[in-house]
């Protein structure tokens, strides 16, 4: 059962969601972390956080934090930590533009 507001954002633009349910060719460092080709940016982001929460990688004074290691540092742009609010746009930045 969705929440209403999400209902609303679905109806209201059914294209958003596909963009996120889509399947996707991933570049080459994306695609040697993940281990797919091909992966939806919902299912891409699902495996950078649990591969995050796998390692322990988050601050444990800071939950809002996430020091990288070697491998999540390939993927997001070599930064050595990443606030939690910036992931999505870091992992976003790999798919490529969907025309309008």
């Amino acid at each position: 059962m969705l929440p209403q507001r999400m209902k609303k954002a679905i109806a209201d633009n059914p294209k958003k969601l596909a963009n996120l349910i889509d399947l996707v060719n991933l570049p080459s460092t994306l695609r040697e972390f993940v281990g797919q080709s091909q992966i939806s940016h919902l299912g891409c982001f699902m495996r950078v956080w649990s591969y995050i929460k796998d390692k322990n990688l988050q601050d444990p004074n800071n939950k809002n934090m996430i020091n990288c290691d070697e491998k999540l540092k390939s993927i997001l742009l070599g930064k050595p930590r990443v606030d939690l609010v910036e992931l999505p746009a870091l992992i976003k930045l790999h798919f490529p533009k969907v025309p309008k």
